[in-house]
């Protein structure tokens, strides 16, 4: 017989969308691979009224907040599903930073948390957690956009910058939009094993544990497009070698301008100086090389030409929110976490 798990799904004014309906679906489609009810799915809003998601589409909750919380502290014979079977999943989007500016979210998830199995977030849905005191002391994720921000917000919150999702101690969060997908697909695993979340997984079309953390979507390489024909042939150069002997001259020299202007093609192209954008792709191979296992900041300074061993941490520690220790503990080759 399969137990029924009580999954709510928290949307707000100007939520993002795919952060409700890619967790939705992903345990929905749990139901349809069983052919059992493994999860009932309900969709909770501050109140039972319509609300829009940043992308205009709108969405109507099957119950408001108080309803919802009400049936946390009914016995499983009256309604309940009971505390281990109960999950909740705030999204995230543009609409939270406004719910975070609302007293009621502290002291509502505060009062709730102590009655659920698994509170979890998706995107920046975790900085309603954070604010809420609910992360402090434990590790988490968000959209890679706002990793840094987060932890200059919580400082009591351990940013896993690069992670798809994390999981510590009862709280779940994930990286931006589709990583809320992942992480739906990790509960399914952990509450049905792993022959069905692949087969949710095939039926989405997707990877059951994706390949790689969020860091491969990051500015930085999103950069690399739109940086027009001027600056290409540089970018490329810069990308494919960036442990190469640039300075600002050779790099203004390979391109027949001066380093003047060549500064003032990277502000108005990247919104980045040329030593800053050299600087970031060089500390992404040196996190590629930690992740591989190599375990000498000395070396990793040397080989990418970032300074000592200290300068590299706090670089690190400024790009990714956490020290390159903790960064290897995290995602080195030996890890055993989840990406």
């Amino acid at each position: 017989m399969t137990t029924t798990r009580d999954v709510a799904l928290l949307a707000y004014p100007d939520c993002q969308m795919l952060d409700v309906s890619g967790p939705w679906q992903a345990f929905a489609s749990a139901n349809d691979v069983l052919g059992k009810p493994a999860y009932r799915l309900r969709l909770i809003g501050r109140s039972a009224s319509e609300l829009v998601t940043n992308g205009g589409l709108r969405l109507l909750p099957d119950l408001d907040w108080e309803e919802w919380e009400s049936e946390l502290d009914k016995p499983p014979d009256a309604g309940g599903n009971g505390r281990d079977l109960t999950t909740l999943l705030i999204a995230g989007g543009h609409g939270v930073f406004v719910q975070c500016q609302q007293q009621r979210w502290r002291e509502r998830l505060t009062r709730v948390a102590p009655h659920l199995g698994r509170l979890g977030a998706v995107c920046t849905g975790a900085f309603l957690l954070a604010d809420a005191g609910l992360l402090n002391g434990r590790s988490a994720t968000t959209h890679w956009r706002h990793c840094r921000r987060l932890a200059d917000d919580f400082p009591q919150v351990r940013v896993q910058a690069d992670a798809l999702y994390v999981h510590d101690g009862g709280r779940y969060t994930s990286a931006g939009v589709t990583a809320g997908i992942d992480l739906a697909l990790s509960l399914v695993e952990s509450d049905l094993g792993a022959e069905a979340a692949a087969a949710v997984a095939r039926e989405l079309v997707m990877f059951l544990h994706r390949p790689g953390g969020q860091s491969q979507f990051s500015e930085l390489l999103s950069r690399q497009h739109r940086c027009g024909p001027r600056l290409r042939p540089l970018i490329d150069r810069l990308h494919a070698d960036p442990g190469g002997a640039f300075d600002l001259e050779s790099m203004a020299d390979s391109l027949k301008i001066t380093p003047r202007h060549l500064t003032r093609l990277f502000r108005h192209h990247l919104d980045t100086s040329p030593g800053e954008y050299l600087t970031g792709l060089r500390l992404e191979a040196a996190r590629r090389e930690l992740v591989r296992g190599e375990t000498s900041l000395e070396r990793l300074a040397s080989r990418w030409h970032l300074g000592t061993s200290e300068q590299l941490r706090r670089q690190f520690h400024r790009h990714y929110g956490v020290s390159p220790s903790v960064y290897r503990a995290r995602f080195g080759a030996d890890s055993a976490n989840h990406r």
